[in-house]
């Protein structure tokens, strides 16, 4: 029988806890062992140091280094990830000190998204981010410069010769920013589509493992199933569906990677263009996870990429998922927000019924007549408008209802 540690990558944990991470530390050593869980590694030991800062030369002091050392000997360590984005003289030094591979979180995060990319665009954005980060951290031989073998830290371009050839990798970045720029132009021709439709635009925007694609399934319906795992990172390309809310008012729903600590500036840049799809709706629906103990830090961690990504000034509707898990009195720290669990008995419904509470604020009253030989414009006036009665009148229909501000001039239509 094959013993399936055997077949894990055997991996060491490490952080170092300072005045400025400390509130945060503890949650993040903990996604972390997800992370490297999710790469597919085990994760054996674990190292933490409480510093005034990490040091310049190993990011940990030399007492802890020697515990490594010995934990690694003993454990038959692979790998070690620190928690810390390391600079490319700390990670040589690392590796040097302990004699394995040494990366950091940034790189287990690439590593994931490699994993994670399925489309075209994906697999692009995902290769610049990994060039960027690795581009620098040619420094010479090592551990860090051999990665042909496999395991956590190798995914995406690790096959190329990235060690001795700076100029491959720069020509490859630049080609990959001409294709996605591509990539972009086509997505903006879709994006001003959408918004000449009258369709109202709803994004979904949360931290990684919310379940965001959970309720992108349950109101699109399972016919149309997107993958959805219980597991960090699981989608990451952008996706837009139709979504009917009520009667024939339809929406558009957009479903987006989701957010982390420290997300690694190099895929910030990189997924530029799949990010600014948040930035073209007309409502935010930022996923919470509620049952997570540290689900605070993540909004702080969303809010603040928000903030980042120009988002602000959006409405945004709080929903709390999960609340089936919740096993204490929970008490949200975010308004206006919904309390629920998407794949409960009426969950859907509940989620349906708090958008539209949430699109009536944002609507204004209208009240127009529309003759009865144009009354095949119904259905299409229903689409982008929430029609509250029709009433047969003299002339024509007398309808009354709520549209969006800036879609009033497509009443004139009818």
């Amino acid at each position: 029988m094959i013993d399936l540690e055997e077949k894990q990558e055997r991996v060491l944990l490490a952080g170092v806890e300072t005045a400025e991470n400390f509130q945060a530390f503890e949650s993040s050593m903990i996604e972390l062992a997800e992370l490297t869980k999710t790469a597919g590694g085990l994760v054996i030991d674990q190292f933490t140091q409480k510093r005034e800062r990490p040091d310049s030369r190993t990011m940990i002091g030399s007492g802890k280094l020697e515990q490594m050392r010995w934990a690694i000997e003993v454990g038959e360590i692979d790998t070690v990830i620190f928690n810390d984005r390391l600079s490319p003289r700390q990670n040589v030094n690392l590796e040097e000190a302990l004699g394995v591979k040494v990366i950091d979180r940034m790189q287990l995060i690439l590593d994931i998204f490699a994993m994670r990319a399925r489309s075209h665009e994906g697999m692009l954005q995902v290769e610049e981010a990994q060039l960027n980060y690795l581009l620098p951290r040619l420094v010479g031989q090592g551990i860090m410069l051999s990665r042909q073998g496999g395991g956590i830290g190798s995914k995406g371009p690790g096959e190329t010769k990235l060690e001795t050839d700076r100029r491959y990798i720069r020509t490859r970045i630049e080609n990959i920013d001409k294709a996605l720029k591509k990539v972009e132009k086509t997505r903006e021709n879709i994006r001003q589509k959408r918004s000449k439709s009258g369709i109202f635009r709803i994004g979904l925007i949360g931290y990684t493992n919310a379940g965001k694609s959970s309720i992108m399934n349950a109101l699109v319906g399972l016919d149309k199933e997107q993958y959805e795992q219980n597991e960090l990172f699981a989608t990451l390309d952008a996706t837009t569906k139709a979504v009917k809310l009520v009667e024939d008012f339809t929406v558009s729903l957009t479903d987006t990677v989701g957010f982390i600590q420290n997300l690694p500036t190099e895929l910030i840049k990189a997924f530029k263009s799949t990010l600014e799809e948040s930035a073209n709706v007309d409502l935010l629906i930022h996923v919470v996870d509620a049952s997570n103990p540290h689900h605070e830090i993540h909004e702080q961690t969303v809010l603040k990429i928000m903030e980042d990504l120009k988002l602000t000034n959006i409405p945004v509707l709080n929903v709390y998922n999960k609340m089936d898990l919740v096993k204490e009195d929970f008490v949200p720290t975010l308004a206006p927000a919904v309390q629920l669990s998407i794949k409960s008995e009426g969950g859907v419904q509940w989620l349906k019924t708090a958008i539209l509470e949430k699109i009536h604020d944002l609507f204004e009253p209208f009240e127009i007549e529309m003759a009865y030989e144009k009354a095949y414009q119904l259905p299409e006036l229903r689409k982008i408008a929430l029609v509250q009665s029709v009433v047969e009148g003299e002339e024509g229909y007398q309808i009354k209802g709520l549209i969006a501000p800036e879609l009033s001039w497509k009443l004139n239509e009818y």
